[in-house]
């Protein structure tokens, strides 16, 4: 049995005959005026490749700024000693280097662990020079929690900490201004201010530039820590660096190492216990809010764009007043003219919309095939593009539409 609800044959035949009209109508309007569409059209291509040009510069920022914070160890920990909060005449309470050992033994997602000792001083560098540098001492998994980078030579292993071996690692500047270069600071002696010397075995440099903001100042010799406990009274540690298998650790692990850290102290101590997973976090909620900050900025350019779809269109209306008033003759209705003159309006826009999205692909793409660098593409960029192009094309489209449709065809037909 057939559909009661369906439309009648005779019903659906003309729907489909004045979609096609209409479509035509808009084809043909588009060819007879194509230098005016066609800027028109180029106007929106640069609104819509914006956003999507745009949305990759975000995106790249955004990686940007995650890697250069995950080179300095996405998955480290680090302890501090605060003091003690609820009396200020608590005896101080740092940790030790068996707190190491202990929240090794308890926390098994770490992987790595060193203590350092931060000691200023003054090296003797030959011929009555003196300069002053930061001499940390530190375990040899020190270079693993930090991911420093070995420029020359070598980072001094288990057996220098255990032998207690006088050698160290300098900074690139610090290698620079004594020796020239980073080769010629290894095999180099240093004396620290109490004549003790030190074999250079390497030159090293944090994987990304703090500027001195972390333990690591420009100018700064690492020892083994063994060798440090020499030049301190007592065993105070009072700062700890962890490092855990996977990131997913980190933050299971920051909670454990703190437990650990408070049942072996009295319990007014306080101990810091940080990871960069907030920060990161942080970084990547205001990358993303730049992103669509310049986002909204460039969609300001498919809004004018949009005003100049308005133009034409109601130029086009003015110039076509008679052929309007011919077509309400022969019996087309003010929806068929309404119809046309949007659709026309779509087709401007969706036409430049198009052309801007694939200029604005074309680039990273070209990227990615020319070079190694591998700009990240967003899809929905594109998508959001092509939409918002067609909504400024229907809505700037409307009012010449409505126009075009509200004219009388008697005042039509006598327009001159």
């Amino acid at each position: 049995m057939a559909n009661a609800t369906a439309l009648p044959l005779s019903t659906q035949r003309r729907f489909t005959i004045g979609l096609n009209e209409i479509l035509n109508f808009a084809y043909d309007a588009f060819c007879s005026n194509k230098l005016q569409f066609i800027l028109t059209a180029l106007a929106m291509s640069v609104g819509t490749a914006s956003v999507i040009l745009v949305a990759t510069i975000g995106l790249t920022g955004k990686q940007y700024i995650l890697r250069q914070l995950q080179s300095i160890g996405t998955n480290m920990i680090y302890a501090d000693y605060q003091g003690g909060a609820q009396r200020i005449d608590s005896t101080p309470d740092p940790m030790t280097a068996d707190d190491v050992q202990a929240v090794r033994a308890q926390v098994s997602s770490i992987v790595a662990a060193s203590p350092t000792v931060a000691l200023g001083d003054r090296i003797s560098i030959g011929a009555g020079k003196q300069s002053d540098i930061l001499v940390l001492g530190v375990d040899p998994d020190y270079t693993r929690v930090r991911n420093l980078k070995i420029l020359a030579g070598r980072f001094f292993d288990s057996e220098d900490s255990a032998g207690r071996n006088k050698v160290g690692v300098i900074t690139e500047l610090l290698a620079h201004k004594l020796y020239g270069s980073t080769l010629a600071a290894v095999g180099q002696i240093i004396k620290l201010s109490g004549g003790l010397p030190f074999t250079i075995v390497g030159v090293f440099k944090e994987s990304v530039d703090t500027f001195g903001q972390s333990d690591i100042q420009e100018e700064t010799m690492l020892i083994p820590y063994t060798v440090s406990r020499f030049f301190t009274p007592t065993a105070a540690v009072y700062q700890i660096y962890f490092s855990v298998a996977s990131a997913q650790d980190v933050i299971p692990a920051t909670a454990a190492i703190k437990r650990v850290l408070q049942s072996r102290h009295r319990p007014e101590s306080v101990y810091s216990v940080q990871n960069l997973t907030q920060l990161l976090t942080v970084a990547g909620r205001i990358a993303d809010a730049l992103t669509v900050i310049l986002m909204l900025v460039a969609f300001v350019t498919l809004l004018v764009s949009g005003i100049g779809i308005m133009n034409i269109m109601l130029a086009t209306v003015t110039s076509r007043i008679r052929e309007i008033g011919i077509r309400k003759a022969i019996g087309a209705t003010n929806r068929a003219i309404r119809f046309q003159f949007l659709a026309e309006a779509i087709l401007i826009s969706l036409t430049g919309g198009i052309v801007g999205i694939l200029a604005g692909l074309a680039l990273p793409f070209s990227v990615r095939l020319f070079t190694d660098y591998h700009f990240p593409i967003s899809g929905l960029s594109a998508i959001i593009a092509i939409v918002v192009s067609s909504i400024v094309g229907i809505i700037f489209g409307t009012v010449p539409a409505t126009r075009a449709s509200q004219l009388d065809p008697v005042e039509s037909l006598r327009y001159e």
